[in-house]
């Protein structure tokens, strides 16, 4: 479903990603991790089209994203959901998510789609009137998932979910990110939590400093013994 290939991007000059190759099938979920600073939201963002890349290739279900825009990446089903939720602070709940289906195919299909993400997060059932700056943190990262999921998309970027959040919130939050997957959403996840995102993954990609360094299925990196020392204190 996404492909890329030799992917190299460099802030001012300096160079963060370096001949980045990389692939989700579809059904799929794919973690990339590492640690902070070592180029994961950057690939999203490049992915995304927030972020232009100096060279290679991106393809999402055989179609070249490089030289789209970023609206145009949304259209063909591919939604982001960015570090540090970025909901709408003075909309409610349900205007939050509401605004996620913006796409006509998504118009069609807000209905059902609400629903959906009430059964998942029944919290901002509960909250559907409530303004999201008064939301806690883990209720806003349930709204900022909800909301990418009201875009009806076929794949979901997720970038550092985990961020910030109480233990006990972070396990229900990579549970929730199972279900969405099951649910038939293909997902490629950002993460510093290497062991949860890995439990959870059917593939998964190692990054230090802009380079991939390791991949493999999730069980397997998870006993990986330099994935242990390096991000897992074993």
């Amino acid at each position: 479903m996404l492909k890329i290939e030799r992917l190299n991007f460099s802030y001012d000059g300096l160079k963060v990603l370096w001949d980045i190759d990389l692939d989700v099938n579809a059904g799929e979920i794919v973690t990339v991790v590492g640690s902070n600073g070592a180029g994961k939201s950057t690939v999203l963002k490049n992915i995304s089209r927030l972020l232009k890349p100096d060279s290679g290739s991106i393809s999402f279900a055989g179609e070249d994203l490089v030289h789209m825009q970023s609206h145009e990446v949304v259209g063909r089903g591919m939604v982001l959901v960015p570090e540090g939720r970025k909901i709408f602070p003075e909309l409610t709940v349900l205007e939050n998510l509401r605004m996620g289906s913006f796409l006509k195919g998504a118009r069609k299909e807000r209905k059902k789609n609400l629903e959906w993400v009430f059964s998942l997060f029944p919290r901002l059932k509960e909250r559907e009137k409530q303004l999201g700056g008064t939301l806690s943190g883990g209720e806003q990262q349930m709204l900022a998932i909800g909301r990418g999921l009201m875009s009806n998309p076929r794949m979901l970027l997720l970038d550092e979910p985990s961020l910030g959040l109480a233990p006990l919130l972070v396990k229900n939050i990579f549970d929730i990110i199972t279900e969405i997957n099951r649910n038939g959403v293909t997902i490629l996840l950002v993460e510093q939590n290497v062991y949860q995102s890995l439990r959870i993954a059917h593939r998964g990609y190692v990054l230090e400093t802009g380079r991939v360094v390791l991949t493999g299925s999730g069980e397997n990196l998870l006993n990986d013994e330099h994935v242990k020392k390096a991000f897992l204190g074993m």
